[in-house]
């Protein structure tokens, strides 16, 4: 006891005490904290293929090695799988012209020919990954749950149903009517353009999946039951309604009260 007393009131006592604090601090946090994305395993066909036609079509601006030009195209090095497919089978890149953002528009690569170029940049250093067919399936989704985290996170820029909207310096929020769902999922996981990234700390994979569920549904038959959506693009068309046909004729039916009073 005396032997522990005297520990207690050594001067090192104060530095051990935090070294073990910061080891525990350290440890839970490494049982806790999302584990990174790895790169995607392929084969050695699909990463050979990609290669090339990443050299191809990607290298004038990325480089041979994907490292990235100063002012011209940013380094893939780590982006991961999902960063490529995203920005590929959205027809956003190869960037047609130099603009604020890249619009999409038809992909000019197959399906395959993406998941090769994908899988290729993989291969240079890990990333986020792209999503299973589970962890998009809208069917497993709760589309309430989505819709409160659609509305908290993504709605200021997106619209509440995800109709896009306008943003500063000629920069948009694109509509999400025609968006997949695996373009959703890796949008959210890596953060394309003006878009910030909502890693799995931020939101978990199955808030995603409750994310993708909203969305669907806001794309089904039923998804207007009040009637028509006025471009879906909320109070701006609602009001303008108003105004323009509500009050317009209020007054023409005042102006018609008086001319047959008079």
């Amino acid at each position: 006891m005396k032997a522990l007393a005297g520990a207690r009131r050594s001067r090192f006592a104060p530095v051990l005490l935090m070294l073990l604090a910061l080891l525990a601090v350290g440890g839970v946090y490494a049982i806790a904290a999302p584990t990174p994305a790895a790169a995607d395993t392929s084969s050695p066909d699909q990463i050979a293929e990609g290669q090339k036609l990443f050299q191809a079509n990607c290298a004038s601006c990325h480089g041979m090695s994907a490292e990235g030009r100063d002012g011209i195209a940013p380094s893939l090095i780590g982006v991961g799988s999902a960063a490529v497919h995203f920005q590929v089978s959205t027809g956003r890149m190869p960037m047609a012209a130099s603009a604020p953002q890249a619009p999409a528009k038809p992909p000019q690569f197959t399906a395959a020919q993406t998941k090769a170029l994908a899988a290729w940049v993989a291969t240079l250093g890990p990333g986020p990954s792209s999503p299973t067919a589970e962890q998009v399936d809208a069917s497993l989704g709760d589309a309430a749950n989505g819709m409160l985290v659609f509305r908290t996170n993504c709605a200021m820029c997106h619209n509440a149903i995800g109709a896009g909207g306008a943003l500063s310096q000629g920069k948009f929020a694109p509509s999400l009517f025609h968006t997949t769902p695996q373009q959703i999922y890796e949008a959210m996981l890596t953060g394309p353009q003006s878009m910030p990234v909502f890693n799995d700390a931020n939101i978990t994979p199955e808030a995603k999946r409750d994310v993708i569920a909203f969305l669907m549904e806001q794309r089904a038959d039923n998804a207007s039951p009040g009637g028509a959506n006025l471009g879906a693009i909320g109070p701006v068309s609602e009001g303008m309604w108003v105004w323009i046909v509500g009050m317009g004729a209020l007054i023409a039916a005042a102006v018609w009260i008086g001319a047959k009073s008079s």
